[in-house]
């Protein structure tokens, strides 16, 4: 009987550096949206471009009405360890959130719209998904004055064609 070799990879070509992350922030819980800013704030620290592009409730994190005031879901998140029944309970959603910025606070984590300059200070880019914006009846002015453009998926997808991208959905 033949043996099949296996090929041997050259791992330098078989690697190649990761120039930019995009991240497709989709959710409006604390833990998605601060995942997400920690990632592509984190991309920027080292070198990586980075791009977040909001869409759905995701758009909440950009309306400066609503991003200092995100809550953590208590139904349906099994990583908070608490009965579905107990999550849905009046309070609990606003105890658990409480509970969350104040970790974040000993952390020295800053606020949302703090960390948003933040992130935009060190040239990341934030998009906002037209077709949710329209969806959810908002407009440009609506948003934070941060926002680099409102695009379309295609337009989104466009920025993602070179070598050395990733696409991450948070």
């Amino acid at each position: 009987m033949e043996t099949l070799e296996k090929p041997v990879l050259d791992k330098k070509k078989a690697v190649k550096p990761l120039k930019k992350i995009m991240i497709i922030q989709s959710k409006a819980t604390i833990d998605s949206v601060y995942a997400a800013l920690i990632l592509a704030n984190g991309a920027r620290m080292e070198g990586i471009e980075s791009e977040l592009f909001c869409t759905f409730f995701g758009l909440e994190m950009l309306q400066p009405k609503k991003m200092d005031h995100l809550h953590v879901a208590t139904v349906g998140n099994p990583g908070l360890h608490i009965p579905t029944m107990l999550g849905g309970l009046p309070g609990i959603e606003s105890l658990a959130s409480n509970m969350m910025k104040k970790e974040m606070d000993k952390l020295d984590i800053p606020p949302l719209s703090e960390f948003l300059e933040i992130y935009k200070a060190s040239g990341g880019k934030v998009f906002a998904c037209k077709l949710a914006m329209e969806m959810f009846h908002l407009n440009r002015e609506d948003l934070w004055e941060g926002v680099d453009e409102v695009l379309t998926v295609g337009d989104f997808y466009g920025r993602a064609q070179e070598e050395g991208v990733q696409l991450l959905f948070v």
